[in-house]
């Protein structure tokens, strides 16, 4: 399992329809079930892995140690592996930062993942698109700033997404 981070394990900042990432320690807050649903995901085997673009580190607009802090909350907190992070701009040309696969890439070969077996988790186009340029079944959580993004599933809550992984399927198919 691959989870996007901003706007699915925590959650994002909206301003005028767009998203962000939280700057600070005081706006960073894990989302209502997440802990839940990461744990039915690991009792039916998965490894659930956080993919998070995070470029406000290049733009200097925030700093690694708070990203880090961030990070430590949630693997204090949550039933989470590992977590890969791109702290890259669009104009660094990267391999990391989503929509490309480098991140969920890096992740298989360092747990021997089956990227066709997997499922990326998200809520904006870019995780979309990097789940289906590594391989894995894309699951969006539909939200006000995603509409008309076509993934696998479509899902309202984050709950839901523990059917679909069990084969019971309650996100819509798209």
């Amino acid at each position: 399992m691959f989870w996007d981070r901003d706007g699915v394990i925590n959650k994002a900042i909206l301003r005028n329809n767009k998203v962000f990432s939280p700057r600070e320690l005081k706006d960073f807050e894990i989302v209502p079930g997440v802990r839940k649903i990461l744990a039915e995901c690991r009792q039916q085997g998965y490894l659930n892995i956080v993919i998070t673009n995070q470029p406000d580190i290049s733009r200097g607009l925030m700093s690694r140690d708070i990203l880090d802090s961030m990070h430590r909350i949630i693997q204090e907190q949550l039933c989470v592996d590992d977590i890969f992070v791109c702290p890259h701009d669009d104009q660094d040309q990267c391999t990391c930062r989503k929509p490309k696969p480098g991140m969920m890439i890096d992740a298989a070969q360092k747990w021997g993942i089956d990227l066709r077996a997997s499922f990326v988790v998200g809520d904006q186009w870019k995780d979309v698109d990097a789940g289906k340029n590594s391989g894995c079944s894309t699951i969006l959580l539909s939200s006000c700033y995603n509409q008309g993004v076509a993934a696998d599933f479509i899902i309202d809550e984050i709950s839901s997404a523990a059917d679909i992984i069990a084969g019971h399927g309650k996100g819509r198919l798209t």
